[in-house]
Formats: C-alpha cells, sequence, structure tokens
C-alpha cells in the first residue's frame, strides 16, 4: 500500500520553473507562549466550604417573609415556596392547555348556515352571548397584567396570575374563533359592549375597578388602597368570573345539550373549566389577604362588599332577560333569578360574608352533572381528563 507521501510523489511531474531568488526576511519577535493549563483552566470555583457573607445570608428569602400584598421579600425568587396552593393551581393550569382551532365547528357551521337550524330567538342568544364574552376576557387580561399583577408581592402568586391571563388570551381567542367560523359580522359582534345595554352595563360596572389599580399611581399600603385592592379582587374573582359569566355559560351548554352548536359548546367547556380555577384562585387569594391582614375586614367594608353582590345579581338578571326575552331552550329570564342568587350566596360564603337570599336552591336540576357550583369537578370527566397534557385534573 502506498503511503500519502508515496501517492503524492508517484504523480505526474511537476513543470520545472526557474527558482527565485532568496529574500532575506529579518525575524520578528515571538512573544512568549503561557503554559498550556494556563490558556486552558478554568476559573477556580469558590470552594463549597466559604462562608457567605453575613449581608448574603440577610438577603436570602425566609418564606415566612412572604406576603400577598406590601410584601418587602424579592419577588423575583419563586421558593422558598410559602402559597404552595398558588403553586399548585398553576401547575393544574398548565396541565389542562387546549387551543380553540382544534375543536371542530363543521357541525355549527352547517347549523348556523341552514336557514332552519336554529330559531330566531336561539340565534339572537347566541348573537347576545358572544356580544359579552369577545370583550369580557379582555378585561380581565387587561385587569391582570396592568393591574393586578404589580401589587401582587408573591411571587407563587404572580405565576398564577401569568398563567390566568394567557388563559384569558385564549378564551378571547376562542370566541374569535367562534365568530369567524360562523361568518358572523365581526363589526356588530364586537362593538356589542358599546351599542347593547345590557352588555354595556355589566362592563361599566366592571371599567372603574380596573382603573383604579390600573392608575399607575396607585400604590397599596395604606388601609384604604388595600381595600381598593381587596374589592377589585373579590369583584373579578366572585363576580365577573363567577357570576357574570353563568348565565352565558348556561345558555351555550342548553344548547349543546340540545345537540346545537356543539362545537361552540365544547369550547365554553374548557372555558368554564378555566374560569373555574380562576374563580377558586381568586378566593384564595382573597381569603388570604383577609388572614393577613384583619383590619381590612370591616363591618363597614362588608356592607359594601354586599351592595356589590346585589347590583351585580341585577345586572346579570337584565342580561338574562334582554338574551332570552321570550324563553328559549325550556330556559326564561326568571328562572335564572333564582339560579343567580344561588350562585351569589355560594361566592359570598366563599369569601366569609352570610348567604345574601336565604334557602335559595338550584333551579336547573339538568344541571347538576354539568356547571353545578358544588359539582363542578364533574363537568369534563369525559373528553377535558382525556385532553390534558401533564397529568390529572384535580379540583381539591
Amino acid at each position: 500500500m502506498l503511503s500519502w507521501d508515496d501517492e503524492v510523489t508517484s504523480a505526474a511531474p511537476a513543470p520545472v520553473r526557474a527558482t527565485p531568488p532568496a529574500v532575506s526576511i529579518p525575524p520578528s519577535p515571538v512573544p512568549a507562549m503561557r503554559a498550556p493549563e494556563q490558556v486552558f483552566a478554568p476559573p477556580v470555583a469558590p470552594s463549597a466550604e466559604q462562608p457567605v457573607a453575613e449581608e448574603q445570608l440577610a438577603r436570602r428569602v425566609n418564606a415566612a417573609d412572604k406576603r400577598i400584598i406590601n410584601g418587602t421579600t424579592d419577588v423575583n425568587q419563586l421558593v422558598p415556596f410559602k402559597y404552595k396552593w398558588a403553586w399548585d393551581k398553576y401547575l393544574a393550569g398548565c396541565a389542562n392547555h387546549w387551543m380553540p382551532q382544534e375543536i371542530n365547528m363543521q357541525r355549527d357551521i352547517e347549523l348556523w348556515k341552514n336557514p332552519n337550524g336554529l330559531t330566531p330567538d336561539e340565534r339572537r342568544l347566541v348573537m347576545r352571548n358572544l356580544g359579552f364574552f369577545v370583550t369580557a376576557d379582555s378585561l380581565a387580561a387587561n385587569n391582570i397584567v396592568l393591574g393586578t399583577y404589580r401589587h401582587i408581592t408573591a411571587p407563587e402568586c404572580r405565576q398564577y396570575l401569568l398563567r390566568q391571563a394567557f388563559e384569558e388570551a385564549i378564551h378571547t381567542h376562542a370566541y374569535q374563533y367562534i365568530v369567524e367560523s360562523l361568518g358572523l359580522d365581526e363589526a356588530e359582534v364586537f362593538n356589542a359592549y358599546h351599542e347593547v345595554a345590557s352588555i354595556r352595563d355589566k362592563d361599566e360596572f366592571l371599567i372603574p375597578f380596573i382603573d383604579a389599580l390600573t392608575n399607575p399611581e396607585f400604590k397599596t399600603g395604606t388601609p384604604e388602597t388595600d381595600q381598593t385592592l381587596l374589592k377589585s379582587l373579590i369583584v373579578f374573582a366572585c363576580l365577573m368570573e363567577g357570576l357574570f359569566f353563568y348565565v352565558g355559560f348556561t345558555q351555550i351548554l342548553a344548547l349543546g345539550r340540545q345537540n346545537k352548536m356543539m362545537g361552540a359548546a365544547e369550547q365554553y367547556q374548557y372555558i368554564l373549566r378555566d374560569e373555574s380555577m380562576h374563580c377558586n384562585f381568586g378566593i384564595d387569594l382573597i381569603n388570604t389577604i383577609k388572614m393577613e391582614n384583619p383590619h381590612l375586614w370591616t363591618a363597614e367594608f362588608r356592607e359594601e362588599i354586599k351592595a356589590l353582590f346585589l347590583h351585580a345579581v341585577e345586572l346579570e338578571y337584565r342580561y338574562a332577560e334582554d338574551t332570552m326575552p321570550r324563553g328559549v331552550l325550556g330556559l326564561n329570564a326568571p328562572m335564572f333569578k333564582g339560579y343567580l342568587r344561588f350562585i351569589a350566596n355560594r361566592r359570598a360564603q366563599q369569601i366569609g360574608l352570610e348567604a345574601l337570599f336565604p334557602n335559595e336552591e338550584n333551579p336547573f336540576p339538568w344541571m347538576s352533572e354539568m356547571i353545578d357550583l358544588k359539582k363542578e369537578r364533574n363537568f369534563f370527566e369525559t373528553r377535558v381528563i382525556e385532553y390534558q397534557t401533564g397529568g390529572a385534573l384535580s379540583w381539591e
């Protein structure tokens, strides 16, 4: 076998050229080379035995020092956990991720385009329903991102709020996806919160509580401002996500129960699951703030909250009357009066208030396996549990 040198030398000889005269080049100084171990040696890591300075130890976060509001610990340091319930809810939200376009809307499209597919009252219900929801979750997201988040000083809770804000974006996407799929007039649907009184009144009820927290000059730290924050949290957790959404959810789920608008109903199921978790997180947040700041829960403040509950029930009932003026799907507006009172009682009791409407019962027994507040975990016992990406959904 030839070596590389043999192969080269056995090739055809190159033409002979004249040898150029030698040029004398003065040698250039060569810098001294460091030993290889000096060139490539990694930086010396501090010894594990090296003591940490006292001032550095003093800056480490102690879980016991954390507070939901007005905390002084580093909000960038997630652990050590103090509010493990918030972290668990964050993980549960991630495990139940979904996207609207994964749901087939073909049957809904065919039904909507069929002149005899839905009655005029059913079409009005769908349009009014979407008219509220297409902007409602944007209001919730803005309240979180521009307001609530910057006033919460527990990083575990902030972590969940980030997930919640993303889920609000998914919900807005879902409603847009339904509107686009059905070929609805986008200008009419998306402007309903300006043009339809029953929708506008609900949004105008919420906006002052958003404006209070998003005001750049607003800061917690006094009993008055801390109560303002607590009031906003109660309005959004208990009244918006925990009450204002339930007439609309019931209506679309009632359509799905009759094999109508099945794609939209499936998306509302996923949205309801998310909103239930938002509501539960908000209630835990509220109750923890109360525990850490008992001076905020005054008799006068409780009376103010009760008045807001009563007003919200009335606004949602007017919305029910507007969306179903003649009754539809076996439902009518008067039936919702009892249902809204039932929900309001539940929300009030969850934050430590007495029932506002004693002895009120759920007037829709068919909902007991779907959206009954005491049995929401059963609502997703089939499709949703199969869909989860990160583990079993826990409602405890």
